[in-house]
C-alpha cells in the first residue's frame, strides 16, 4: 500500500502571549502513518489534541518540531517546511478538510461555494455546477437554499454544505473533524457511505467522530491521543 501521510516526531506547543508567555504543549512527538484507502480515527479524551493534530496536518498550525510528509505528484512534500505556494498546491489537489464549522466568504452562494474546488482544478462552469447540484441533492440541502449564502442556515445545513465542498473532489487525503456532529441520523448515514466510497477510491482518511456508532462504522483502526 502507498503511504499518503506520515508524521514524524510531530510536536506543537502554543505560547500564550497574553498570559505571560505560558507554554502550552498539545502534541508531543506524534508518529502517525496513514495508507491509501485507510480510515484512521483519532481517539482520546477531550483536550488530548485531536483537532489540533488535524489542523496541523492541514497546515493551519505550524508545528513546533517534527515533519508532516505528504505524497503529492509522485514526490514527498514536508508540510512543516513547505512554501506558501506548495501548501496551496497541496490543499488544492491533495487534501480535503471538513472542519467543525463552515468558514466561507460572506454573500457567496451555496452553489458557488460547493463548485469552487472543481473550478480551481479547471473544471468547466457547467460541469462544476452539475456536480455541485448532484452533491447538494445527495446531502439533502433544499434546492431553494442553493442561491443563498449559508450564513443564516441551520448548523446541520451548514455542515452539509461543508461536506459537499470537501467531497466534491476525489482528494487523495481527507481530514474530517466531527463531520456528522450536527447531523440527524439519516444524513449521518449518507456521510458514512460517502466516507466508505472515498476509501474505495483510495483516499487516506483521518477523522474525529463524536458518535461511537459512526466511529465504528468507518474506522479501519484507532489512533489514541494521550495529550501531553
Amino acid at each position: 500500500m502507498k503511504t499518503m501521510i506520515q508524521t514524524q516526531q510531530l510536536s506543537k506547543t502554543f505560547t500564550l502571549h497574553n498570559q505571560g508567555g505560558i507554554q502550552l504543549p498539545i502534541l508531543d512527538k506524534v508518529n502517525l502513518t496513514v495508507e491509501a484507502g485507510e480510515c484512521v480515527v483519532l481517539h482520546g479524551a477531550s483536550g488530548t489534541g485531536k483537532s489540533t493534530l488535524l489542523r496541523t496536518l492541514y497546515a493551519n498550525y505550524l508545528p513546533s518540531s517534527g515533519s508532516i510528509l505528504v505524497h503529492h505528484k509522485n514526490t514527498i512534500t514536508d508540510l512543516a517546511t513547505a512554501t506558501s505556494n506548495q501548501l496551496l498546491e497541496v490543499r488544492r489537489h491533495v487534501i480535503g478538510y471538513v472542519s467543525q464549522f463552515l468558514r466561507v466568504i460572506p454573500r457567496v452562494s451555496t452553489l458557488d461555494i460547493v463548485m469552487q474546488p472543481l473550478k480551481e482544478r479547471g473544471v468547466s462552469n457547467v460541469d462544476a455546477q452539475n456536480q455541485a447540484k448532484a452533491m447538494l441533492k445527495r446531502l439533502n440541502v433544499p434546492e431553494h437554499l442553493w442561491s443563498l449564502a449559508p450564513g443564516t442556515f441551520s448548523g446541520g445545513e451548514q455542515q452539509r454544505v461543508n461536506i459537499a465542498r470537501s467531497f466534491i473532489v476525489d482528494y487523495p487525503i481527507l481530514l474530517l473533524d466531527e463531520p456528522t456532529a450536527s447531523l440527524d441520523q439519516k444524513n449521518a448515514d449518507i456521510v458514512v457511505k460517502m466516507i466508505k466510497e472515498a476509501q474505495q477510491k483510495g483516499a487516506a482518511i483521518v477523522g474525529i467522530f463524536h458518535d461511537a456508532n459512526t466511529r465504528n462504522a468507518v474506522a479501519d483502526r484507532f489512533f489514541t491521543m494521550h495529550g501531553d
